[in-house]
C-alpha cells in the first residue's frame, strides 16, 4: 500500500490523552503538523490554547506554515505527530528554534540507526519516552478504520537540555 500524500494520519485521540496524562505545558502549544485538528483539539479539550499550523489544507487551522522555514517559535511548547519522513528534521529544528519542550508521535524504531544516533541523539537526548503498551493504530487520512495496529509508537519527549532519558510505558 502506498504512502498518504505528505504522510497524513490523523493521530486517534487514544494516543493523545496518555501524553496529557503525564506531561503538562505552560503557555501555549503549537501543533505544526495539525492535520484536521486532531491533536489540537484534545490539547483544548485539556484547556491549552494551541497554534495550529500545517503545510497543507487539512481543513484545519493555518495552511501553508512550513514548520522547516519558520524562524521563530511562536511558543515554548510543541506537540505533534509529524510527517515520519522528517522526523528527525522537525525535531533538530524545535532544538535549533530554542524551544523548550516538544514531544513527538513517533515509530519506537526511531530510536534506531547509526546516522541519526550521532546526529541527534548524541548530542540532545529525550528526556523521556513513553512507549505504548497498547499498540496505537494509525490510518491514512483517506482510510475508514479497522482492524489494530501492528507497528509500536512511543512518545518522545525533550524538555530543556538532558544527558539522560526516562524510559516508562503507556
Amino acid at each position: 500500500m502506498s504512502r498518504q500524500k505528505d504522510d497524513f494520519y490523523p493521530t486517534p485521540d487514544t494516543a493523545i490523552r496518555p501524553l496529557l496524562n503525564r506531561e503538562a505545558f505552560l503557555g501555549e502549544v503549537w501543533e505544526p503538523a495539525c492535520g484536521d485538528g486532531a491533536i489540537s483539539k484534545v490539547l483544548q479539550e485539556h484547556g491549552y490554547k494551541t497554534i495550529s499550523t500545517d503545510l497543507n489544507d487539512w481543513g484545519y487551522g493555518e495552511s501553508r506554515r512550513d514548520f522547516l522555514m519558520e524562524v521563530v517559535a511562536p511558543t515554548h511548547n510543541i506537540v505533534t505527530n509529524p510527517p515520519y519522513k522528517l522526523a528527525q528534521e522537525f525535531i533538530q529544528h524545535a532544538i535549533d528554534l530554542e524551544v523548550y519542550k516538544h514531544c513527538w508521535l513517533l515509530r519506537l524504531s526511531f530510536l534506531e540507526g547509526v546516522k541519526r544516533f550521532n546526529e541527534l541523539f548524541a548530542k540532545n537526548q529525550p528526556s523521556r519516552i513513553y512507549v505504548f503498551s497498547k499498540r496505537v493504530t494509525m490510518w491514512r487520512g483517506d482510510e475508514e478504520p479497522r482492524g489494530t495496529g501492528t507497528t509500536c509508537y512511543a512518545w518522545f519527549v525533550w524538555e530543556g537540555r538532558s544527558f539522560s532519558t526516562e524510559v516508562d510505558w503507556i
